[in-house]
Formats: structure tokens, sequence, C-alpha cells
């Protein structure tokens, strides 16, 4: 198994800029990807960047593209997203998760991550 904890969310004005973290313990050997995730009021969760463990290639959706950058530290065994320009509808609790089984690809589904950190509120006032 793997625990994924969120952090770095906060209240910010629109076009500030945040850092989130996600800190992996466990069986962090096991991670393939890592995917950023988040959920409006309202709204379903949706995936907005993910990014191979080893190799760090990444994939984002066209609506963070160029905003957000994902990252990793292996040695850290720490996933970051960070946010420039935040906009008042990027309000949402975001979340990481671990793929574990989907060797190659970034996988923008959620079936494919099986470990889920709790979420982190960023709420970015206009």
């Amino acid at each position: 198994q793997v625990q994924l904890v969120e952090s770095g969310g906060g209240l910010v004005q629109a076009g500030d800029s945040l850092r989130l973290s996600c800190a992996a313990s466990g069986r962090t050997f096991t991670i393939y990807a890592m995917g950023w995730f988040r959920q409006a009021p309202g709204k379903e969760r949706e995936f907005l960047a993910g990014v191979r463990w080893i190799g760090g290639r990444s994939d984002y959706v066209d609506s963070v593209k160029g905003r957000f950058t994902i990252s990793r530290d292996v040695a850290k065994n720490t996933g970051y997203l960070q946010m420039n320009s935040l906009k008042a509808e990027d309000t949402a609790v975001y979340y990481c998760a671990a793929d574990r089984s989907t060797i190659g690809n970034i996988i923008r589904g959620e079936y494919a991550y099986d470990s889920w950190g709790q979420g982190t509120q960023v709420t970015v006032s206009s």
C-alpha cells in the first residue's frame, strides 16, 4: 500500500500562485505514475495532470496547460503541482493519487489510481 498526504492549499487571490505537495509513504517503489485531480463544488472530480514516476514524462488537460506544472522528486517520494495565474474557477479540493499498475502511459481516468490523498482545499478569490 501507498499512503499519500497533500499539503499547500489555501486561500489566494486571482493571479496568485500556489504549490501543492503530495508526500508518499509505504511501498513507494510500486508507484508508476502520480496524478493530480480536483473536485469543485457540485462537479465531478477531474484529472488535471499526471507524471511518470520514473522518467518524469507528463500530461496535462488543456484547461491547466501552461499554468500548472507537475513534477516529482523521487528521492523525497514527493510529487508537486505548481499552479500559477490562478483563477476563481480553480477553486476546488485538490487530490493526488498514485497509479501502481499502468506501465508506460499516463492514464487520465480515476480507475487507474488505487491510492489517494485526503485532499487539500484551494480557494481563489476574484
